[in-house]
C-alpha cells in the first residue's frame, strides 16, 4: 500500500515549499523517523533543514536515535540546520558536537579555543584546529540565539560572546603568525588593538575586523627591524584570518582606519603613532580611535597605544567644525549605497543602526569630554549611561535600544542564512519568510508584520534621533522634567557642539520661543527639537533661530502660520533651511512675514508671469491716492515676488536662467507700474517708453543687478519727461523695507553728460552722426521695455538699424579691446585678489559677455540668430554657426553660469550685492551648500570655480583679445 499522496498532503499541511523534492527525501523513512519531519517544519527553512537532515541519516546513522530520543536536543540542531546552511552543514560534518547541544548552551562569558599543540606542529595544522573549534563554538552561540524566544533579550550578550571568539582567533592567531614567520619574530613586540564592533565587543556573526597595529624592538632590535618583521607579522596573521582552507575560514581583518589609511604602513611604532595623531590627524580618524582596545598580541604595548590615543579622542569634539565634519561623513556614507538598496540597508540606511552608532558617539564625544562616565566602548552601555547621568530621557533611551535590539537581530538573522557578510533586508519572498521564522515569536513568524515593525523601527530612530539631540536642550531651558533635565551648562555645549556660534544667545532664544503656556508655545516646544536639527543642517543655525524667534513673535497669534508649521509637510523644514542659510530671504521675510505661506506648497514658488505682476502692480497703486502709498503698495508686491524667487532659488526649485528672467520680468513689472505714479502730479508729461539694456534687457538679472534703462518721449514737454524720469529714480531708490531698485541711465546717448530723455527723431539723429562704438556695444542687449509700446517698438527699430547693420571695423575691433582693458584696470578693488571678483576676473562674466558682444557685432549683420540680447542665446547661435567650436561655447557657457550662480549664491547668503566671494568661511560654506555641494565641500566649489574660469579665460584670450600681442589682455 503506497503512502505517497499522504506524504506529499503532510508535507505540503507543514509548509514545504518543494514538496515533490522532499517527498522523494522522506519516503525511505521509516516512520519513527518522522518526529524529525515535524522538528524541520518548525524551523527557518524546513526545505533546507529537511534535506541536511537526509545528509546526517547518510553520513552518521548512529545519532539519528540520539535526535529521535532528546527532544530537546533535536529542536536546537533542527533550528540551527534551517537558519544556516553552512553552521548547518558544520552540525552535519561533525555530529559529535550533537552532545554540546542537548542543553541550550550558557552564555559564555569568554569561549575559550583548545590550547595549540607544540611548536613542531605546523602552522597549517594548528590553524585548521583553530577554524575548527572557531565553528564548534559559533554553532553553540547561533543555537542559543536561535532558540530564544525573544532574540532582542539577548542580543548584546551574544555580541560580546561573538566578539570574545574572535578575541580567542586573534590571540591564536598571533602564535600562529609567530611561528610562520619563524627565529626573527622573536626580534619584535606586537600589540593588536580592536577598533570598530571588535573593539567595542558588539561583533556580527560575520563582521569585517577593524584593527590597528602598533610594533616596538626587543631583544635590541633596530626600530627598523622591528617595522620589517611587523609587517611580515601581520601579513602573516591577515592570510590566517582570511584563508579559506577545507576546515572552513574566519573574516578579514581590516586596517583601513590606521593613519593615512591603505595608504599608510600597516605598522607603526608608538612613537610613530603619536607623532601623526597630534600632527595631522583629522577629526573623523579620533571618532574611529573612541571603541579601540587592546585584543591581540603584546596586550600591554597595545594598551600603551590606548593611553596615549585616549586623551585626544575626549577632545576631538572642541575642535572648530567637527559636528559639520561628522555629519558629512555620515552623509556621504548614506550617499554610497547602490541605487535600489537604500531602503533596504539594515546597517547604513537612514534609521539604521548606524545612525543609532552614529547618535551615542557623537553625544559621547560632546559630553563625554567633561563627563568622564560617558567614556565607554559599547553602544548599549553608551547609551545607557547617558541616559543614566539625564544626557537623554529614559524613555527616548529605552525606545531607541528596543529599536536597535531588533535591527541588531536582523542583521544577525540574515547573515547566519548563508554564512555571509550581508546587511540587506530581504525583497523576495523566500528571504522574508526565511527571516520571519528566525526572528521567533517576537514577529509570530509573519512576514507582514516583520516588515512592519523593521519600518516603525527605522522610523523611530529617525525621530528619536531628533530628540536625543535636541530635545534635552530644551527640557534645560523650559526646565522640564527634573530627572532627566540637561543642566543649562551642558545645554549650551551640546548647541556649540552642533555648530552655534552663540550658544548662550541660542539659549535664551529658546527661553523666549518655550517661555508661556499659550497654544503657539506648545506647538513651538513640539517643532523645535526637529527645527533645531534643520537650523544646525544650514550654514547659520544661529541666524535661522534667531530669526525663527523673529518670524514667531510677529505671526505666532496668526493661526495659518501654526497650522502651516504643524501641519503643512515640509513647510517647516524648508523654512528652517531658508531662515538658517540666506540672509536675503530672511530680510525680505521680516518685512513681509505673511510671504512664508508660498511655503506650504511648492507649486506657490512658481514665478509669475510679467503680464500677472505688471497688472497687479498698476492695480494695487491705483487704488491709492499718494503717490508715496501707491508706490509702496507697488514696492511690496516687488518684495513678495522677489521672495518668491529667492525661496524657490533656497530651496533649489530654479535654475540660473530661470532666475534671471523671473527678475528681470519682476524689474518690467515694476517699472511699468512706477511709470503711472511718477507721472502723477506733473503736467504735460508726454508719453514715455523705456528700453531695457544689460542684464535686464537680456533677461540675465541677478538679485544685486542695477537697471540699466534708456527712455523715450513723445511729443510734447522734455522738462516735465524728465520730471517724471527723476520722480521714478527717487521712488524707487528711496529707502525702505525692501532691496532698492537703481535705474541706471549712463548708457543713454553721450552716456552721463546727456539728455535723461530724447525723442525719436532725436535718438536716431545721434545714431547715424555721432554715436560711438561703446555706445553700439551697449545696444547689443536693449530689448523692448515697459512704457508707451509704439514709442518702445519705433526706437527697437532705430536700434535695430545701428547695431546690427554692419561689422565693426578693425579700428572698432581695438577700440572695444581697449575698452575693456582700461575697465578691467580702472575697476578692479584694488588690493583685491582679480581671481576672486566674478564680474571683472580672469575668465569672469565680463570675459564670457564681450568676447560674445564682439561676436555678435562682428557677424550679427550676416547671422540673424545671433541678434538676441541675451549672452547664452547669442553663444548658442554663434556656437550653430560655427564660429565658435562646440568645446569653446561649453567652457564659455560653464563659467558664465556657475560665475552667475556664485554670484547670486552670495547675494542670497550675505543679504548685499557684491561681485567678490566671500572671505568668511561658513558664508562660503552656505553658497556651496545652495549650489548643490555637501557640507565641508567649499572648496570643491572653489576648484570648480577656478577651473571654470581658467578655461574661459583661455578661451577669451582667443576669441576676443586675438593673436596680437599688442591688443591683449592687460598684464596682471
Amino acid at each position: 500500500m503506497t503512502r505517497t499522496p499522504s506524504t506529499m498532503a503532510v508535507l505540503a499541511q507543514l509548509g514545504f515549499d518543494d514538496v515533490e523534492r522532499m517527498r522523494a527525501v522522506v519516503e525511505p523513512w521509516p516512520e519513527e523517523y518522522w518526529p524529525m519531519l515535524y522538528s524541520a517544519a518548525a524551523s527557518a527553512d524546513p526545505d533546507q533543514c529537511l534535506m541536511l537532515l537526509a545528509d546526517l541519516v547518510d553520513a552518521a546513522p548512529e545519532r539519528v536515535d540520539q535526535l529521535l530520543d532528546h527532544d530537546r536536543l533535536r529542536r536546537n540542531v533542527t533550528v540551527v540546520l534551517g537558519a544556516s546552511d553552512q553552521l548547518g552543514k558544520h552540525l552535519v560534518q561533525h555530529p559529535e558536537q550533537f552532545d554540546d547541544l542537548e542543553e541550550v548552551p550558557a552564555r559564555a562569558t569568554s569561549w575559550r579555543l583548545p590550547e595549540l599543540a607544540g611548536s613542531g606542529d605546523s602552522p597549517q595544522w594548528a590553524g585548521d584546529e583553530v577554524r575548527r573549534a572557531y565553528r564548534d563554538a559559533l554553532t553553540r552561540i547561533a543555537c542559543r540565539d536561535l532558540t530564544e524566544t525573544d532574540p532582542t533579550a539577548i542580543v548584546e550578550d551574544i555580541t560580546a560572546e561573538i566578539s570574545d571568539l574572535t578575541d580567542e582567533v586573534l590571540q591564536a592567531g598571533m602564535v600562529i603568525a609567530r611561528r610562520t614567520v619563524g627565529a626573527d619574530a622573536d626580534n619584535v613586540r606586537l600589540g593588536v588593538v580592536a577598533l570598530g564592533k571588535a573593539g567595542a565587543r558588539e561583533l556580527n556573526y560575520i563582521s569585517d575586523v577593524d584593527v590597528l597595529y602598533v610594533v616596538a624592538p626587543a631583544d635590541g632590535a633596530s626600530e627598523d627591524d622591528a617595522t620589517r618583521i611587523g609587517t611580515k607579522l601581520v601579513g602573516a596573521l591577515a592570510r590566517f584570518c582570511s584563508s579559506r582552507t577545507p576546515a572552513g575560514t574566519f573574516w578579514t581583518l581590516d586596517a583601513g582606519l590606521r593613519p593615512e589609511g591603505n595608504a599608510g604602513p600597516l605598522v607603526r611604532t608608538l612613537a610613530s603613532h603619536q607623532k601623526y595623531y597630534e600632527r595631522w590627524a583629522q577629526n573623523w580618524e579620533f571618532q574611529a580611535m573612541l571603541k579601540a582596545r587592546p585584543v591581540a598580541g603584546d596586550l600591554e604595548l597595545a594598551q600603551d597605544f590606548i593611553d596615549m590615543i585616549d586623551p585626544l579622542v575626549w577632545r576631538v569634539s572642541q575642535e572648530k567644525g567637527f559636528i559639520g565634519e561628522s555629519r558629512a561623513m555620515r552623509k556621504r556614507v548614506v550617499d554610497l549605497i547602490p541605487k535600489g538598496q537604500a531602503d533596504r540597508e539594515i546597517k547604513l540606511g537612514v534609521g539604521g543602526l548606524r545612525d543609532v552608532e552614529f547618535s551615542v558617539q557623537l553625544l559621547q564625544l560632546v559630553h563625554g569630554s567633561a563627563d568622564e562616565r560617558l567614556r565607554l566602548r559599547g553602544t548599549w552601555e553608551a547609551l545607557r549611561a547617558l541616559s543614566r547621568h539625564a544626557y537623554i530621557g529614559r524613555r527616548d533611551a529605552e525606545e531607541l535600544a528596543e529599536a536597535y535590539d531588533f535591527e541588531r537581530v536582523l542583521e544577525h538573522r540574515v547573515q547566519l542564512r548563508r554564512l555571509r557578510r550581508t546587511h540587506l533586508f530581504p525583497d523576495d519572498e523566500a528571504g522574508l519568510a526565511h527571516l520571519a521564522r528566525s526572528t521567533g515569536e517576537i514577529v509570530g513568524n509573519d512576514s507582514g508584520v516583520l516588515v512592519r515593525r523593521w519600518k516603525a523601527a527605522k522610523g523611530l530612530v529617525g525621530r528619536l534621533q531628533q530628540r536625543l539631540f535636541y530635545s534635552p536642550v530644551l527640557e534645560a531651558v523650559a526646565r522640564l522634567g527634573a530627572r532627566d533635565r540637561l543642566s543649562e551648562a551642558a545645554a549650551q555645549d551640546r548647541l556649540e557642539f552642533l555648530g552655534y556660534l552663540d550658544p548662550k544667545a541660542a539659549m535664551a532664544h529658546l527661553q523666549a520661543l518655550t517661555s508661556g503656556t499659550s497654544r503657539s508655545v506648545e506647538i513651538q516646544r513640539q517643532l523645535l527639537p526637529a527645527m533645531l536639527e534643520w537650523f544646525a543642517n544650514g550654514a547659520n543655525p544661529d541666524l535661522g533661530l534667531l530669526s525663527f524667534r523673529q518670524l514667531s513673535e510677529k505671526l505666532g497669534s496668526s493661526p495659518w502660520y501654526l497650522r502651516g508649521l504643524r501641519d503643512e509637510g515640509g513647510m517647516a523644514e524648508h523654512l528652517a533651511l531658508v531662515l538658517s542659510t540666506s540672509r536675503y530671504s530672511v530680510n525680505l521675510l521680516q518685512r513681509e512675514p505673511s510671504g512664508v505661506q508660498m511655503l506650504t506648497r511648492t507649486s506657490r514658488l512658481d514665478p509669475r508671469s510679467r503680464e500677472d505682476m505688471t497688472a497687479s502692480m498698476v492695480a494695487a497703486a491705483s487704488r491709492r491716492e499718494e503717490p508715496k502709498k501707491a508706490m509702496e503698495a507697488i514696492r511690496a508686491q516687488r518684495r513678495t515676488e522677489l521672495l518668491r524667487v529667492s525661496l524657490a532659488d533656497v530651496l533649489g526649485r530654479t535654475d540660473i536662467d530661470q532666475e534671471g528672467r523671473a527678475l528681470s520680468d519682476i524689474a518690467h513689472a515694476t517699472i511699468a507700474a512706477a511709470l503711472t505714479v511718477a507721472a502723477r502730479g506733473v503736467d504735460n508729461a508726454p508719453s514715455l517708453g523705456v528700453i531695457a539694456l544689460g542684464r535686464w534687457g537680456g533677461g540675465e538679472m541677478a538679485y544685486g543687478s542695477d537697471v540699466d534703462a534708456m527712455f523715450v518721449m513723445g511729443e510734447g514737454d522734455a522738462q516735465a519727461a524728465g520730471q517724471v524720469i527723476a520722480n521714478l529714480r527717487s521712488m524707487l531708490r528711496a529707502p525702505g523695507p525692501d532691496p532698492a531698485l537703481v535705474v541706471d541711465t549712463d548708457l543713454r546717448p553721450e552716456g552721463r553728460g546727456g539728455a535723461d530723455v530724447r525723442t525719436l527723431s532725436a535718438y536716431r539723429s545721434y545714431y547715424e552722426r555721432w554715436s560711438s562704438t561703446w555706445e553700439r556695444q551697449a545696444m547689443v542687449r536693449a530689448a523692448a521695455g515697459p512704457g508707451n509700446e509704439d514709442l518702445v517698438a519705433d526706437l527697437m527699430a532705430i536700434i535695430d538699424e545701428h547695431r546690427w547693420a554692419r561689422p565693426l571695423t578693425t579700428k572698432q575691433v581695438i577700440e572695444v579691446r581697449r575698452l575693456k582693458a582700461r575697465m578691467e584696470q580702472e575697476r578692479l578693488p584694488r588690493g583685491h585678489d582679480p581671481k576672486a571678483n566674478l564680474k571683472l576676473g580672469p575668465g569672469g562674466l565680463s570675459d564670457v559677455e564681450w568676447t560674445v558682444q564682439l561676436l555678435q557685432l562682428q557677424h550679427a549683420h550676416e547671422v540673424r540668430p545671433l541678434r538676441t540680447p541675451n549672452t547664452m542665446a547669442a553663444l548658442a547661435a554663434a556656437k550653430d554657426a560655427d564660429l565658435v567650436s562646440d568645446e569653446d561655447a561649453r567652457i564659455l557657457r560653464e563659467a558664465w553660469q556657475l560665475a552667475s550662480q556664485v554670484r547670486n549664491s552670495v547675494v542670497l547668503v550675505r543679504g548685499r550685492s557684491t561681485d567678490t566671494l566671500p572671505g568668511d568661511r561658513r558664508e562660503l560654506a552656505a553658497c556651496a551648500e545652495l549650489l548643490g555641494y555637501g557640507p565641508s565641500q567649499a572648496s570643491h566649489l572653489l576648484d570648480d570655480l577656478a577651473a571654470a574660469m581658467r578655461r574661459s579665460r583661455r578661451v577669451a584670450e582667443r576669441l576676443f583679445w586675438g593673436e596680437d600681442p599688442t591688443q591683449g589682455p592687460p598684464a596682471r
